[in-house]
């Protein structure tokens, strides 16, 4: 259903990502892009991009709980950074939701994203059975 591909013809990951995913065919869910709100308050998270980070992960991992998927059955992640400084840092993060076979993942930076946030993240993944 998810295998990870992986070839040498091609440069290896350089962070917590895979190169791609083979998905036999399946349902799948396509994430909105989340930002590091507090779904209890309402408010951004404050303490930087580690924090907006984790808390980006966490509504992301809520919202494929709500669908029937999990973290463990994403395919596809794409992550925008205000700032491509904070790529090391959000990687810091991020590697700790994918701990093994990581989805397969863009990162790029953009010029502003909604309320000022410093990342937001899409996924796209497997809906359970």
């Amino acid at each position: 259903m998810r295998q990870v591909v992986s070839t040498e013809k091609a440069p290896a990951a350089v962070g917590p990502y895979s190169q791609a995913i083979l998905v036999e065919p399946s349902a799948v869910v396509f994430t909105a892009g989340q930002v590091g709100i507090n779904p209890k308050t309402g408010k951004m998270v404050e303490g930087g991009i580690q924090a907006e980070t984790k808390q980006v992960l966490e509504n992301l991992k809520a919202v494929l709980e709500a669908a029937n998927s999990n973290l463990q059955n994403v395919i596809k992640c794409t992550v925008f950074l205000a700032d491509i400084n904070d790529f090391q840092a959000m990687n810091e993060v991020y590697k700790t939701y994918f701990p093994s076979n990581p989805p397969a993942r863009s990162a790029v930076a953009v010029k502003q994203l909604p309320l000022n946030a410093t990342i937001e993240i899409e996924a796209i993944a497997l809906v359970a059975s």
